[in-house]
C-alpha cells in the first residue's frame, strides 16, 4: 500500500515562507518527503509504504512547523 499527502502551508510574507522553507528542508535521498516553495507557500509531499511511517513523518512535520511559526512570530514581536 502506497499513502500519499501533500500539505500546503500559506505564509503572510514570502520572507516568512523562506525563513520556514530552508529552517525544515529536507535532504531526501530516500524519496518519502518533497517539498517545494512558491512565492508565500510551500508545498510538501509525503509519501510512505507504511502507516506508521507516515504518520510520524507528517506529525514531525507539523509539529516543526508550528515551532518555527512561533519562532517567527516572537522575533517579529522582538523587532516592532
Amino acid at each position: 500500500m502506497k499513502i500519499k499527502a501533500d500539505i500546503k502551508i500559506e505564509y503572510k510574507k514570502s520572507e516568512d515562507a523562506e525563513i520556514s522553507y530552508q529552517s525544515l528542508k529536507v535532504d531526501d535521498d530516500e524519496g518519502y518527503c518533497k517539498s517545494t516553495i512558491t512565492d508565500n507557500i510551500i508545498n510538501y509531499k509525503i509519501t510512505s509504504e507504511n502507516l506508521g511511517s507516515f504518520l510520524n513523518t507528517t506529525d514531525d512535520l507539523i509539529a516543526s512547523e508550528i515551532l518555527v511559526e512561533k519562532i517567527l512570530e516572537k522575533s517579529q514581536l522582538n523587532t516592532n
